[in-house]
């Protein structure tokens, strides 16, 4: 029988360590809000050195939402401004998860990000600057401003240093097909980077995809009807892939066929005019007059909500750019 039952002195040093507990608090107001108070306002008066450490322990501490929003916008700024950039990627964090709809949380996120990719871009072209990687991000930067024969040389240039690179083909083919007028050589050009990139990565999905497109443009159905399949082989959700497919067996009259690929297509996009047009056309080719007329009700509901939803984007737009009424000039007296 031991000497003394735990289920007696237990309760005694709950209390105990509850006390020492409430006595360090008191002690330390690191560990409460005031403490947290302290660190925001350190900061919001320009001592970001000092205020940095104790915000970035008060985030994780701090309940109360308002002051904690506070804290994590307060941290942000002093890493950004005070040379310790990756310092922010704590409040971050902490703003992402707690606050993920608020627009304060997510326009100083969006200069945050927005500084780090710059910072580490201009890292790596100091650290690495002939490596393929610089050439990669430049291309990318061209490519945004839709630069596509800029984009190409940069492409170019990687493979010249590695024409084994994973995914560098098959950017170098999209750059070549993404320019308003793209010639006959383009696309020939690209067909050819789209099978050389299978070569090196016959799981990219992508690239089947695009291959396939190019083929049904071409009206090499068979052509695209296997890229395509391989395409949604690779990729059980690739939409686009399972519409291309079924879009392709329907032209080619092989309605049966077609089915499987548009219905999966329509669980994954429901709200597509496209699809539902297609599966309606497919219905029809097999005899399912019903579902054929289901599908064709559901293709010109989802044509006219996507109608909608361009009208209010476009009247939206058109209030953000017309002045309001008091900054209008006043009406001449006749």
């Amino acid at each position: 029988m031991p000497l003394i039952d735990s289920r007696h002195i237990l309760p005694f040093f709950l209390v105990a360590a509850a006390t020492v507990s409430s006595a360090q608090a008191r002690k330390n107001p690191a560990a409460g809000p005031a403490a947290a108070e302290h660190a925001a306002s350190l900061a919001e008066n320009g001592h970001c050195t000092e205020a940095l450490p104790l915000l970035k322990k008060s985030i994780r501490q701090v309940t109360d939402k308002d002051l904690k929003k506070r804290i994590g916008l307060d941290g942000i700024h002093c890493a950004m401004t005070h040379n310790a950039p990756y310092d922010s990627l704590t409040f971050l964090e902490v703003l992402a998860r707690e606050f993920p709809r608020d627009p304060e949380v997510l326009y100083n996120a969006t200069h945050a990000f927005s500084d780090l990719s710059l910072r580490t871009s201009q890292d790596l072209a100091r650290e690495a600057p002939f490596s393929y990687q610089v050439h990669l991000l430049n291309a990318e930067a061209l490519e945004v401003q839709q630069k596509w024969d800029d984009a190409a040389i940069e492409y170019r240039r990687i493979l010249e240093i590695n024409p084994f690179q994973p995914g560098v083909h098959a950017r170098l083919g999209r750059a070549l097909i993404s320019k308003p007028q793209p010639t006959p050589t383009d696309v020939e050009q690209a067909k050819k980077n789209f099978e050389e990139e299978l070569e090196i990565d016959p799981k990219n999905a992508a690239a089947e995809y695009v291959l396939g497109e190019l083929a049904r443009q071409a009206s090499d159905l068979s052509a695209a009807i296997r890229h395509y399949s391989r395409a949604t082989k690779l990729d059980t959700t690739f939409g686009e892939a399972f519409l291309g497919l079924g879009t392709s067996l329907v032209s080619a009259k092989r309605f049966s066929e077609a089915i499987p690929p548009l219905e999966t297509y329509e669980k994954l996009a429901p709200d597509s005019p496209s699809g539902h047009f297609q599966l309606a056309l497919a219905y029809t080719g097999v005899g399912r007059k019903e579902d054929a007329n289901r599908e064709a009700a559901l293709q010109r509901q989802s044509a006219e909500n996507l109608e909608q939803i361009k009208r209010r984007a476009a009247d939206a737009l058109l209030k953000q750019q017309s002045p309001p009424p008091e900054a209008q000039a006043p009406e001449q007296p006749k």
